[in-house]
């Protein structure tokens, strides 16, 4: 069972990975281990103040992309379930924009992919964001932050 979902409602990730887990995990053998990733809104970027963001897509385009990702990641992975969730629509600091969960037999395969399925997304899902800066100027974003890894 896989989540994909694209939503302009607010989003509450710890209640849908609840939900989740109630409805699908409770009966399944063989889940040993689930990875997390919730991103929130930052109230900077690029050294300014930032009030609002609002996020557009294309619907088709977006959903068949986020759909090549989590299979991507069962390619690599010996994966039971996946869960992703992204806000699309005017966004304020602090909210939740996207939750990424993975779920599988061992922690490795949970990690790497909960971490593969975020970059996947941040890299080619066709999002596109217009910032509401604290000055007044509006502008998009033109680049993704680049994950750093230790």
């Amino acid at each position: 069972m896989d989540v994909l979902k694209i939503t302009s409602n607010p989003l509450f990730p710890w209640k849908k990975l609840q939900e989740f887990e109630a409805n699908f995990l409770k009966s399944e053998k063989g889940v040993g281990a689930s990875a997390c990733f919730v991103g929130t809104m930052r109230d900077f970027n690029e050294g300014d103040d930032v009030i609002a963001m609002t996020l557009e897509h294309y619907p088709a385009m977006t959903q068949r992309q986020l759909q090549c990702i989590v299979a991507k990641s069962y390619q690599q992975w010996p994966l039971l379930h996946t869960m992703l969730i992204h806000r699309v629509g005017k966004i304020l600091p602090s909210e939740p924009i996207v939750v990424v969960a993975a779920w599988s037999a061992h922690r490795e395969a949970a990690f790497e992919a909960c971490r593969f399925l975020m970059e996947e997304l941040k890299t080619s899902a066709p999002f596109w964001k217009k910032e509401q800066l604290l000055n007044g100027d509006e502008r998009w974003v033109t680049h993704n932050t680049k994950a750093t890894s230790n």
